[in-house]
């Protein structure tokens, strides 16, 4: 069995900075790519951000420069920096993760963090 357990959510002022972690457990033979989504309240969830295997990265335009994604692969682990939080960041954030067990790949989830960007 394979979990994704997310950390790092929480409440931060306009301007701050918040780090989430994503660590993958398990029956696992190798992740492929590794990304965060977010949903707000009242609107569609959406990609923020991938890092492939190999460490490349893709980014919504509206986060561009503002959040960074890394990962330790020794780990099992993808890492999200968000800094200069805006309003608009406010939504639940949900880990996602492409993992091979055995033969087969496999979409995983983590269970979701709260991360509020309010004065």
């Amino acid at each position: 069995q394979v979990q994704l357990v997310e950390s790092g959510g929480g409440l931060v002022q306009p301007g701050g900075s918040l780090r989430l972690s994503c660590a993958a457990s398990g029956s696992i033979f190798s992740i492929n790519g590794m990304g965060w989504y977010r949903r707000a309240p009242g609107k569609e969830r959406e990609l923020v951000a991938v890092i492939s295997s190999g460490g490349r990265t893709k980014y919504r335009d509206s986060v561009k420069g503002r959040f960074t994604l890394s990962r330790d692969n020794a780990k099992n682990t993808v890492y999200h920096e968000m800094d200069n939080l805006k309003p608009e960041d406010t939504a639940v954030y949900y880990c996602n993760a492409a993992i091979v067990v055995v033969s087969t790949q496999y979409d995983y989830w983590g269970q979701g963090t709260q991360v509020t960007v309010s004065s």
